[in-house]
């Protein structure tokens, strides 16, 4: 009796030891998450030259919506997680699951638009990109990233269309949670629920995703060549004088590409196990344990916290416009970040003619 019950307190203390770490570690995203994006907005508000870039709209929309998921998101699926039960009700569980859907496909729908504003200004002439990515068609292309989840999550969630035909299986997996979705918040899908929802909320976009940078790496290994070729070619006086600026040139454009494929890593390495799961589930009967999915989940809930460092950390300009924040408004590094900025675009390929290049540094 006396050894079952040190085996009962030690098989507690390791429950209690692992819900302390779980926490902790779920805490850390949350705060980097939100530290990261909030940033990223302040810089926008704080520094004019930020606001005259298209692509930055992008970016400081992709960090609102990753904002919302650290803070509307996250708390809620930590606090399910490390105590095992739903306290909030079964209307505010639809509520939280159709956020979950809205704001994570919103975060997705902002990298391809970005992917894309990227492919005009890198791949099309001056003239083509600013005919392409006016204001109206930028403003419409964000409110798209806004619309179209909710016609994923909260339409078809609310309506309950995407349980129609699992109801037994719902009500089976409520069962041996807690009983109903007042302790236990359940989400499951038909397979033409999962196979629509992918499709609009990841598999179409990595599709455009993929070419675009696809597209971008070409054009940067092209111009790559290109120097190089002017470097053989020149003279050895010219050769001289010019080469500083050719080698800069150079490792921009391979800085650029070794960027796009970070960027395009991070984005599969947190959403395709989950989305692939996603679809594979409803056609193996739903065996998938609740454990894999969990943790895919918060992989995707990651890449929230991975936006701001990809698209916004890697830029100088917005580096500079954090030293700024970070210091106090310290002068000293909006000088310095000025200067940079300057000489950078001095110095800058064809890569950089519509000011998007900046971005991929």
């Amino acid at each position: 009796s006396g050894q079952q019950q040190q085996q009962e307190e030690e098989e507690e203390f390791l429950s209690s030891l692992e819900t302390t770490v779980l926490s902790f570690f779920l805490s850390v995203i949350i705060v980097m998450t939100v530290f990261g994006n909030l940033l990223v907005m302040v810089a926008l508000c704080k520094d004019r030259h930020l606001r005259r870039k298209k692509t930055n709209y992008f970016i400081v929309s992709l960090a609102f919506a990753d904002l919302l998921v650290a803070v509307v998101v996250m708390p809620f699926a930590a606090i399910e997680l490390t105590t095992g039960h739903w306290r909030y009700g079964e209307i505010f569980c639809l509520v939280r699951t159709s956020l979950d859907v809205q704001l994570t496909t919103a975060s997705i729908l902002h990298l391809c638009c970005i992917a894309l504003d990227r492919y005009y200004a890198i791949c099309c002439q001056p003239l083509v990109y600013r005919h392409k990515m006016t204001p109206v068609r930028v403003a419409a292309m964000l409110s798209g990233c806004w619309l179209i989840p909710t016609f994923i999550s909260f339409l078809p969630i609310m309506q309950s269309w995407n349980t129609i035909g699992i109801e037994d299986l719902i009500k089976n997996r409520q069962a041996s949670g807690g009983g109903s979705n007042d302790t236990s918040c359940v989400f499951m899908v038909n397979t033409p629920y999962a196979l629509i929802c992918s499709t609009v909320a990841f598999y179409v976009p990595l599709a455009l995703m993929v070419l675009a940078y696809q597209r971008i790496y070409v054009t940067a290994m092209a111009h790559v060549r290109q120097i190089e070729t002017l470097q053989r070619a020149g003279s050895a006086s010219s050769s001289t004088e010019q080469a500083p600026m050719a080698n800069s040139r150079m490792r921009i454009e391979t800085k650029a590409a070794k960027t796009l494929a970070v960027i395009m890593g991070c984005f599969c390495l947190c959403w395709a196990p989950f989305f692939i799961t996603n679809v594979v589930d409803p056609f193996i009967h739903y065996s998938v344990p609740w454990q894999l999915w969990t943790t895919w989940l918060w992989l995707g809930y990651i890449n929230s916290g991975l936006n701001p460092f990809l698209y916004a950390f890697l830029n100088r300009a917005f580096r500079r416009a954090f030293l700024v924040i970070l210091c106090c408004g310290n002068e000293r590094y909006a000088r310095q970040g000025s200067y940079t900025y300057g000489h950078a675009h001095r110095g800058c390929s064809a890569t950089s003619v519509n000011g998007t290049s900046m971005g991929l540094r």
